[in-house]
């Protein structure tokens, strides 16, 4: 009686599974675009995607030395509060729109539908484009931190001397065994996400107990709340100097701006979630909000067990953070947090180029990028688009070769990486303001605080948009040059001006797949591939 009763349960459940996906598949179909993709991903798993993205032991430890001497402890301390609290306004603007657009194409999808109708290619077109960059620079930035840490690690009791072009070489070779597992491990992915939250979650609360507990003395709370800290100057003369001490404090938010970044994530793998009306919302919340909780409680973990703050930011192994767990809890100790850190960047950037790789065949699919044809086809053994995800590692690779010859390359990539991702936010929650009498609502809304939690999100991206290409480093000469302005210059002209050359011609925006398959196939209900759509797109090409 026991095992009919078991097996009715799971009966009802495996029913309840399939209609929570055939309401998926028609909320997709409402929005014009079939099943391609493979829709198995829970709540949890959709969460652990942004939660691993934003990686708090990825963002705080590579730009902790930035930190340090750009405003020092007090700007770490209480701007990753402050830049929490606004990123949580942009993660709930961003989880309204996606409750309502649950799609892989994200932003540029949703900038489309809340446009003018006359607008919306173009909305479409500069969202799309800007998001893209900020995918593939934050896989960059993800990527390179997990070769400098290696690098750091290969120092511990070697001769071992960290170069950029070594550097650049262990880089690659991280990006290809990241693609790879995205290839062939595919179908192994929703079991190392559910390792990947674990080990951030526990990985992290064990760094932090580890260093406080065996740290020979404590740093006093006043210096990690009150200490201000100024070495942006090369020659020894800082923006605190030369400028004010108010630009130190927004150019050193950036570290906590970065780090609480690519939670866009749950929103590209909402075709492949259950139940993703819901789940890609509340999956931007949550590791937006357990993000910065953890990250709050890693950065005063290691701003408390700082031994000697000079020695600590002119370490030889070229990053505090190594040289705190040295300092603390001795080179074997250090061996074994510094494995921790380093396999959570990995996991981190494993499934940033997961999520970078949905978006462009997203884009794709849509005829949004050079050469669609072909990289929005996907696999039919994996039901995962490949292509793309090789293009993302390409991409990010080629990103990230100015730190062969800049001593400012990494954090300019981060920067680029924060401006263009929130930039591409920004654009579908601006329209969602001015135009929200077309905004139709989802099932997660913000009832009377969408409006103004809305405004806070657009104003807030705005300020971080100008603060974060702003030099950083004084005086500013090809060495220090923060190249951000350069990257996003060359996406905004880039995209303009195709746009106005070539692709207000062709580019219509999201294209209805199912409507061109109809065109196409006649109305037949047989489900074609999305090269049919890609050939409908090529028509309207001059």
């Amino acid at each position: 009686m026991t095992d009919q009763n078991s097996l009715e349960k799971g009966a009802r459940v495996q029913e309840r599974a399939a209609d929570s996906v055939g309401d998926d598949e028609a909320e997709l179909a409402r929005m014009g675009y079939k099943q391609e993709l493979k829709r198995d991903l829970s709540l949890m798993q959709n969460f652990g995607i942004s939660f691993s993205i934003i990686s708090v032991i990825t963002g705080i430890p590579s730009l902790f030395l930035y930190g340090l001497n750009t405003g020092g402890p007090a700007v770490m301390t209480w701007g990753f509060v402050v830049v929490a609290f606004f990123t949580m306004s942009v993660g709930l603007s961003m989880g309204e729109v996606c409750s309502a657009h649950p799609t892989s194409g994200g932003p540029y999808f949703w900038a489309a539908m809340l446009s003018e109708p006359a607008n919306a290619a173009f909305a479409s077109w500069v969202t799309g484009w800007f998001n893209l960059l900020g995918q593939v620079a934050v896989t960059a930035g993800i990527s390179y931190g997990c070769a400098n840490f290696i690098s750091t690690l290969a120092t511990f009791n070697t001769d071992f001397v960290p170069q950029p072009r070594i550097t650049t070489g262990i880089y690659a070779g991280v990006l290809i065994l990241q693609g790879l597992i995205n290839t062939f491990g595919v179908h192994l992915l929703g079991y190392i996400n559910n390792i990947s939250i674990w080990w951030h979650a526990v990985g992290t609360t064990a760094v932090v107990i580890s260093i406080l507990a065996a740290a020979p003395k404590h740093q006093s709370a006043k210096f990690v709340f009150q200490t201000f800290i100024d070495n942006t100057g090369v020659d020894g003369v800082g923006w605190s100097d030369r400028a004010s001490p108010a630009y130190v404090v927004v150019v050193g938010i950036l570290m906590a701006q970065y780090t609480l970044t690519g939670f866009d994530g749950s929103a590209h793998m909402t075709e492949e979630t259950r139940n993703a009306a819901m789940s890609g919302s509340i999956g931007i919340i949550m590791a937006i909000g357990c993000s910065a909780v953890l990250g709050w409680f890693l950065l005063l973990g290691l701003l408390f067990s700082i031994q000697d703050l000079d020695a600590t930011i002119s370490s030889p192994t070229g990053q505090p953070v190594a040289q705190i767990f040295l300092d603390t809890v001795g080179e074997k100790g250090a061996i074994v947090l510094m494995v921790i850190v380093i396999g959570a960047m990995f996991f981190c950037g494993t499934f940033s180029l997961t999520s970078n790789s949905r978006m462009m065949y997203a884009f794709a699919r849509d005829g949004g990028i050079p050469g669609h044809k072909f990289f929005h086809r996907v696999s039919k053994q994996t039901q995962t688009p490949l292509r793309t995800v090789w293009l993302a590692c390409t991409l990010s690779f080629i990103l990230a070769l100015p730190s062969l010859g800049s001593s400012v390359a990494f954090s300019a990539v981060t920067s680029i990486a924060t401006i263009g991702l929130y930039i591409s936010y920004g654009i579908p929650i601006a329209l969602r303001v001015v135009y929200r009498r077309r905004f139709v609502r989802g099932p997660f809304h913000l009832g009377a605080f969408s409006y103004p939690v809305a405004i806070v999100a657009c104003l807030w991206i705005l300020f971080i948009s100008i603060a974060f290409i702003l030099p950083q480093a004084n005086p500013v000469d090809s060495q220090t040059l923060n190249y951000t302005i350069v990257a996003v210059g060359i996406v905004l002209a880039y995209s303009m001006g195709f746009w106005i050359l070539s692709a207000r011609k062709w580019f219509t925006g999201p294209i209805k797949q199912i409507e061109e398959e109809g065109g196409v196939a006649g109305g037949s209900e047989d489900r074609a591939s999305s090269t049919d759509v890609s050939q409908a797109i090529d028509e309207k090409r001059p």
